[in-house]
């Protein structure tokens, strides 16, 4: 008699399909390789291609959000108003009204001849800041008893602009009702020298920035430092410029003085300029404009001792934020790389040269170094 085992669940008979042959691929890669060679040993595990690592495929999806990020950080330039172009500089003549003005034109005159600066003994690097001290006599020219700005003009003009003055005051750092004030504090001169700054427009209900250089002659409103604050030909806000690493491309205007050499960064004074020595090329004079006056106490002084603005030379230390330029189309587009050329001299005036003014002609009270006095971008 022979007794059958208890079933163990397994069948007991041989499978219906056949125990070997081709079957149905599957739709991966299998997780376990078949048997290789007679002794049923496995064999190496293939490679699995390397966009199917899921350390790689994490890495790669941080990079893309990255570079996403970054595209879209510099395409906001400076905070979604415009569009960017790091690297581009907007020339201004002195006479036009240029791109998204706040007002129309305040400016009496803007027919200053050009000035020649001293320029720096030493060597300096291509990405130099050449920069001017906003106090120094000579800096800035104007005509006597004549103010170049007609400021209560300006007041008008925004005060019937109401979104104007809002974005005009967020620019001055002031509320939107002391806007008046601040105007009536500023000096009205023109500019001697083709200046860099950042230019500020008006579009879509806000302010824009992009980075200009204003042509020798532009009428312009300084503050108590001597830094040019308004553009009188456009009631554009203006503010220091921002540092661009690299070559600068040229857009807009263009002026048969202009020297990409030449232009300067007016750096604020470390004094309160009290009053300004300005030059009249109209009478040939020198001229002493207190700060705020619309030119009715100017007198005439004597010519200072160095009548051409010295310039000082210095290295930026690191790169600013991309500006958003004007959407105006530029008459050209040309590299910023034309070398520096032998500057005109500039001619004397027939007075005899004078003892040194007192230290308080030009700035008679002192504070605090202005924030940024100590550094400049680069032109």
């Amino acid at each position: 008699m022979s007794v059958e085992p208890p079933s163990s669940g397994r069948p007991t008979g041989p499978p219906s399909g056949p125990l070997s042959g081709p079957s149905q691929p599957p739709s991966g890669p299998p997780s376990q390789p078949p048997p290789t060679g007679g002794t049923g040993a496995p064999g190496p595990e293939p490679r699995r291609p390397w966009w199917r690592s899921a350390p790689r495929i994490a890495a790669i999806a941080v990079v893309v959000v990255a570079a996403v990020i970054l595209a879209v950080v510099l395409s906001r330039g400076d905070g979604g108003n415009g569009t960017s172009a790091d690297g581009e500089v907007f020339l201004q003549a002195a006479g036009k009204t240029g791109p998204d003005p706040f007002t129309e034109s305040t400016a009496t005159d803007s027919s200053a001849p050009p000035a020649t600066p001293t320029q720096a003994t030493e060597s300096a690097p291509s990405n130099a800041v050449r920069g001017v001290d906003g106090g120094a006599p000579g800096v800035y020219g104007g005509t006597r008893n004549t103010a170049a700005c007609d400021v209560e003009k300006q007041i008008e003009y925004l005060r019937a602009a109401p979104d104007k003055n809002r974005a005009f005051a967020s620019v001055a750092r002031v509320d939107a009702d002391d806007v008046p004030a601040y105007l009536r504090a500023l000096t009205p001169v023109q500019l001697r020298l083709d200046t860099r700054v950042t230019n500020h427009g008006y579009r879509d209900g806000a302010a824009t920035r992009y980075q200009a250089v204003l042509q020798s002659g532009t009428a312009v409103l300084v503050d108590d430092r001597g830094v040019p604050r308004v553009r009188c030909a456009c009631g554009n806000p203006l503010t220091p410029p921002v540092a661009q690493q690299g070559t600068l491309e040229r857009t807009g205007d263009s002026w048969p003085s202009y020297r990409s050499s030449n232009v300067v960064v007016v750096v604020p004074s470390t004094t309160v300029v009290n009053v300004f020595v300005i030059f009249d090329d109209e009478r040939d004079e020198w001229v002493a404009r207190e700060r705020g006056d619309d030119g009715d106490k100017d007198k005439k002084t004597d010519r200072p001792v160095k009548p051409s603005p010295s310039v000082s030379v210095s290295t930026p230390t690191s790169p600013s934020p991309p500006s958003s330029p004007p959407t105006s189309t530029p008459e050209s587009s040309t590299p910023e790389t034309s070398p520096p050329e032998p500057p005109t001299t500039e001619p004397e005036s027939p007075e005899p040269p004078a003892p040194p003014p007192d230290e308080d002609t030009t700035a008679t009270s002192r504070s605090a170094p202005a924030e940024g006095a100590s550094q400049s971008p680069p032109l």
